[in-house]
């Protein structure tokens, strides 16, 4: 399709997507989607801002030795690489199994409505 046959959505489109926002199901999605989210959000927010605090006010207590050179500060910092990672893998797996079933049944329904 050329970009001078762009499809423009007509009231029947609009109709669709308005449907489908309002649908008990379009509903639970978004419920399970931020039942996620949010919580994931604030623990690791509070969990950096912890690790924040404690660079900025607890200098001793950062600056302990665990082994050699490496200290509890340096443990911490490298342990907010660790959680971003394994809230990657924690939201991929709620998704695979809580999300994409019910996205995908709400496109096919979209879609077949339209074909």
């Amino acid at each position: 399709m050329s970009t001078s046959e762009q499809h423009t959505p007509d009231a029947q489109d609009n109709h669709n997507w308005v449907d489908v926002q309002n649908s008990p199901d379009f509903r639970e999605l978004r419920r399970r989607l931020r039942s996620f989210v949010f919580p994931m959000a604030g623990l690791f927010l509070a969990w950096y801002l912890l690790y924040v605090l404690l660079a900025d006010y607890a200098h001793g207590f950062m600056s302990t030795k665990v082994i050699g050179n490496i200290n509890v500060g340096l443990i911490l910092g490298l342990l907010q690489f660790v959680s971003t990672f394994v809230i990657t893998t924690l939201y991929v797996r709620h998704a695979n199994k809580n999300l994409d079933p019910m996205a995908e049944k709400l496109r096919n329904e979209l879609e077949g409505g339209q074909a």
